[in-house]
């Protein structure tokens, strides 16, 4: 049976630019980085203690979702620390960290606009 999920794909107009980002800002590692086809490379990233992958990469179609809200969700132990840390490294916030009865969250953009949900794990 299915045993997690192994690739999430962030749509990006700029690859160089998003993989700067990913790595430099949000401390992402490089698995791999190969051409894909004449336009687009596959770049995957590992995120440091986590087993999904991240993929930096646009199907073609599917330009539009770049600069979207972003149905991934990443999560971290203290948000309120994680946000700070991100912040003075650069990344723009939509939302400051709100607590919630759910857990705490904060909304972030990536190099391309892309929305994402920092939240903490439970």
């Amino acid at each position: 049976m299915i045993r997690g999920v192994k690739l999430v794909s962030i749509p990006v107009k700029d690859q160089d630019r998003a993989l700067a980002f990913y790595v430099d800002k949000l401390g992402f590692r490089i698995q791999t980085d190969q051409p894909f086809d004449a336009t687009q490379r596959w770049i995957e990233l590992a995120i440091p203690g986590a087993e999904t992958r991240v993929v930096l990469f646009t199907p073609k179609g599917q330009e539009d979702r770049i600069g979207s809200f972003n149905n991934a969700t990443f999560w971290c132990d203290d948000v309120g620390a994680t946000f700070e840390i991100m912040k003075a490294k650069g990344v723009e916030f939509q939302a400051a960290p709100t607590a919630q009865p759910w857990g705490t969250y904060a909304i972030f953009l990536d190099s391309e606009g892309n929305q994402f949900v920092l939240s903490s794990r439970g």
